[in-house]
């Protein structure tokens, strides 16, 4: 029979890790993410992995020392009140939503549980901050400056396809608040008279309404597309490219993300880095500083995307002016 000695020695050795053998950590930070695409999608994947990245710089790991749980909206806006309600129920340290829609509905369903979002069109317009100093309720994060880059994207597809004078300006209504997209087509009208353009705002409510937006375009003689910012867009950004191909109408877009999948040129903050950033206001709420007192940041990379098969298709040639400020060209 063992003594009470050799018993107690065993268990001691027991509790001790062997050398090179991690510990399980003590405390885990439990935060919520909310996926706007499904979680499988190629284009979620990159975003998830950016913010992984993000936090890995923080010295953050999932299962070591943080537990994500995430939610997905599989493409579909309308899901996200019900999903942040689900998340708000959770005893979560915070949520990341990933855009205005998202941080929209997770802000209903919570004013306690604090909010990073990445990828905030105008956080004041849509009267999600209070400023970006001192945002003053439970959502920070960064912003994309979507209004800020309206004229700027009109001047490179005046650059790009210098024969358009009518241009469609795609725009989605409700995807921001009135605030913000009556600032974003005002500013559309102002640079479009600067440049010389004649803009015919065409509207788009849902995903429905997409291909008659284009048909539209078209049966106006529109000779070019600028697409406002939208998530809905985003989502069906595929599809928008399809559809601009099939009117061989030019298209200036917001993001790279468009260009990738074949569209004709892009210019705007680099999301992928925006969600990588957004790592840094979660290890700061997580050690202990409040949302409201977290200032809203701006972007620091932005990317102009040229694709010359697009160009082709569609007969034209890129000017070199344009190509030589272009961060990325597809060939």
């Amino acid at each position: 029979m063992l003594c009470l000695r050799t018993i107690v020695g065993a268990l001691v050795l027991l509790a001790v890790p062997l050398a090179g053998e991690a510990q399980a950590p003590t405390n885990l930070a439990r935060i919520g993410y909310l996926a706007t695409g499904p979680l499988d999608a190629a284009e979620t994947i990159v975003l998830v992995d950016a913010f992984r990245q993000g936090l890995r710089e923080h010295d953050y790991v999932e299962g070591r020392n943080i537990v994500i749980d995430y939610r997905s909206a599989g493409g579909k806006l309308e899901r996200f009140a019900a999903l942040a309600r689900e998340l708000a129920r959770l005893k979560l340290d915070l949520i990341v939503a990933p855009n205005t829609p998202a941080a929209r509905a997770v802000r209903q369903a919570t004013t306690a549980i604090p909010i990073v979002t990445p990828v905030m069109g105008d956080p004041i317009g849509d009267g999600l901050v209070a400023s970006l100093a001192r945002p003053g309720g439970n959502i920070t994060g960064l912003t994309f400056i979507g209004p800020e880059l309206v004229a700027k994207r009109l001047e490179l597809l005046r650059l790009t396809v210098p024969r358009a004078s009518r241009v469609a300006a795609l725009w989605h209504p409700g995807a921001y608040a009135e605030r913000t997209t009556t600032a974003m087509l005002q500013e559309a009208q102002s640079a479009a008279h600067r440049l010389g353009l004649q803009l015919q705002p065409v509207e788009a409510r849902s995903a429905d309404d997409l291909e008659g937006a284009f048909s539209k375009a078209t049966t106006e003689r529109a000779q070019a597309v600028f697409v406002l910012p939208s998530a809905m867009f985003f989502i069906e950004r595929k599809r928008i490219v399809e559809l601009a191909a099939r009117h061989r109408l030019p298209v200036m877009y917001q993001a790279k993300e468009f260009v990738e999948l074949g569209g004709l040129v892009a210019y705007g903050a680099s999301i992928p880095d925006l969600f990588r950033r957004c790592a840094a206001h979660v290890d700061k709420i997580l050690r202990g500083a409040r949302p409201a007192d977290l200032p809203v940041e701006r972007p620091t990379k932005f990317e102009l995307v040229v694709n010359l098969k697009a160009a082709r298709a569609l007969g034209l040639t890129i000017p070199q002016s344009v190509l030589l400020q272009a961060d990325q060209v597809f060939e």
